[in-house]
């Protein structure tokens, strides 16, 4: 199904995603196109909107705190020196249309706006691909193109000094179950060992599902993992850690995420089975 508002993904002939464009949200939340509900095959929901604790994760998207100062993420913005503040700063990503749609994908094109005026341009490639009977992926890249006269930076609030806050780009707000999943990689496991550290992918791990997050190409595989399992699950791949991510007028940053979304529990074995059918590698 498809509508100028929705579009369903599906992976042989069951629906496993809605894409939504235009959401009626309030400013503060940094309105978006999003993600939700995200399902495995069986069905199962791993994706959260809105939820009570930060109502400004929406499901699975691209979300960024700060950009030339302006709020692209939603909720508080991080000052430094004063901690998370209430500005009116927020922007919004603004869906302009589909050069390409069918039933497993779309091209999207967007507008990053604050103020009236246009910051970036975007291009969202989004792809659904079967890989088992108990799991697909879902295939997201982002193109940010500086599109004003100057320089744009891109920060978090790590770089605007709260350590271990370097949220920002690709975003997944998973499902709240009873008990916060498992994340590892291939190589470590627990939310101390994995957070803020570069790992070719990051796997969240529950009873019922399991997300298996790939960076595709060099360049995402250089940013670290956002994870938080305790307070809320939820997983990100960082554009600004260390520090600022400037785009020049006219360049363009490019991310791709592969997620893997199966029924189950996987273990490190199945997780990077799938990971190389779903990347290629």
């Amino acid at each position: 199904m498809t509508t100028d508002d929705v579009t369903v993904l599906r992976v042989a002939g069951r629906p496993v995603a809605r894409y939504v464009t235009r959401p009626e949200l309030p400013a503060r939340l940094a309105p978006r196109p999003y993600l939700h509900p995200v399902t495995t095959l069986a069905g199962t929901t791993v994706t959260e909107l809105t939820p009570a604790d930060h109502a400004h994760h929406l499901g699975a998207g691209v979300a960024v705190p700060d950009v030339e100062g302006t709020n692209f993420w939603g909720g508080r913005t991080y000052v430094r020196d004063r901690g998370p503040t209430e500005l009116d700063n927020h922007g919004a990503q603004r869906h302009t249309g589909f050069p390409l749609r069918g039933p497993d994908g779309f091209v999207a094109e967007l507008r990053w706006v604050a103020a009236g005026a246009e910051l970036l341009r975007e291009r969202r490639t989004v792809a659904a691909t079967g890989l088992t009977a108990a799991a697909w992926a879902l295939d997201l890249t982002f193109s940010l193109t500086n599109v004003t006269p100057g320089p744009l930076s891109i920060g978090s609030p790590a770089t605007n000094g709260r350590p271990g806050a370097a949220y920002g780009g690709f975003f997944w707000r998973a499902r709240q179950e009873g008990r916060a999943p498992d994340a590892f990689t291939p190589d470590a496991e627990g939310e101390d060992e994995v957070h803020g550290r570069p790992a070719d992918w990051l796997a969240l791990a529950t009873d019922r599902w399991t997300l298996v997050f790939a960076g595709a190409t060099d360049a995402t595989r250089r940013d670290p993992w956002f994870v938080r399992t305790a307070e809320y699950p939820g997983v990100g791949s960082s554009l600004a850690s260390e520090r600022r991510l400037v785009v020049a007028p006219g360049d363009t940053a490019v991310r791709r995420i592969v997620t893997v979304v199966a029924d189950g529990r996987l273990d490190r074995d199945g997780a990077a089975a799938l990971v190389r059918k779903a990347v290629g590698t």
